[in-house]
């Protein structure tokens, strides 16, 4: 099925949106965990209220229920490594190492959706492993933060291969109010146990509350379903390989506000630009297999 150029238009869309949730993290007081209870609560609550508004059919069998709230729980672990990378480390390191997923997903989507290993794939996540070396290598004072940005990028590919099969099947609003609902309840029973609610709610500061807004309004509930939802055209590596753009606008936002904090060595930039490339090359290799293929259905 053709790609339609308004998906790839709303994927870019949000991918710029998910680009400022590194700035928001930065700018929000509270610490990783607390910082996504609140985002992915407010969130929820947010699509339960247009999912009713729109009289939206929301029922579903025991058996999808539990694999959209487990994957929630995978969405809400990869939320709170990847502000805490952010906030041991910058912006601009755990955006850049978040591109990485497309590594992952090469090795992932093969298994789940049972097909062959394509060399595009693999040739384009070797190329995003060189990049990574040389952030690693030469970012000495930020280790922390690329671990932590790794982990997360391993948890968004699996959420990401796991979507594209769910999209198959089932409205993306849907799938969206239960992971997030999933996300945040496992989040509410961690902090339970763990005793952080003894004393209420964690405690905002200053635009904190504005600032969560805006990460949960638009960057999260509405980013959520409109992700999901072109997953109905695009492949989960063409998605991700497209999400490895979400460095360019969130650390060119990040060098704009923080400046000094976000200054980085000449090997950062380099191996952020050999990341990114594999974008550049997988929307040139894509578009050639499409041609290919148009002529071959039509001799």
């Amino acid at each position: 099925m053709p790609v339609r150029p308004n998906n790839l238009m709303r994927l870019h869309f949000i991918v710029f949106l998910w680009g400022f949730t590194g700035i928001l993290g930065a700018l929000i007081s509270l610490e990783a965990l607390e910082l996504v209870f609140y985002r992915m609560g407010l969130a929820a609550a947010i699509l339960w209220v247009w999912a009713f508004w729109k009289k939206k059919e929301l029922r579903i069998g025991f058996t999808k229920l539990s694999m959209y709230l487990l994957t929630g729980a995978v969405i809400a672990v990869h939320w709170v490594t990847f502000f805490h990378a952010i906030k041991v480390s910058n912006v601009s390191v755990t955006l850049a190492c978040l591109s990485s997923v497309s590594v992952f997903v090469s090795l992932l989507e093969p298994v789940v959706y049972k097909r062959r290993v394509r060399m595009q794939e693999i040739l384009l996540s070797l190329l995003g492993v060189l990049g990574l070396f040389l952030i690693f290598q030469f970012e000495g004072d930020y280790r922390e933060g690329v671990l932590y940005a790794l982990i997360s990028s391993l948890l968004a590919a699996v959420f990401s291969v796991l979507n594209g099969k769910f999209v198959q099947s089932d409205a993306s609003e849907k799938i969206s109010i239960y992971e997030l609902s999933g996300g945040w309840l496992v989040l509410t029973i961690y902090l339970l146990l763990d005793g952080s609610f003894q004393g209420g709610p964690p405690a905002l500061q200053g635009f904190d509350l504005i600032w969560l807004f805006i990460l949960g309004g638009i960057c999260t509930a509405y980013a959520f379903i409109v992700s999901v939802d072109v997953m109905k055209e695009l492949s989960p590596f063409t998605t991700v390989l497209t999400i490895n753009l979400e460095p360019v606008y969130g650390i060119i936002l990040a060098q704009l506000l923080f400046r000094e904090k976000e200054s980085m060595t000449p090997y950062f930039y380099l191996g952020t630009g050999i990341i990114l490339s594999s974008v550049i090359l997988n929307g040139y290799l894509n578009r050639k297999m499409r041609a290919r293929q148009r002529i071959e259905t039509e001799i």
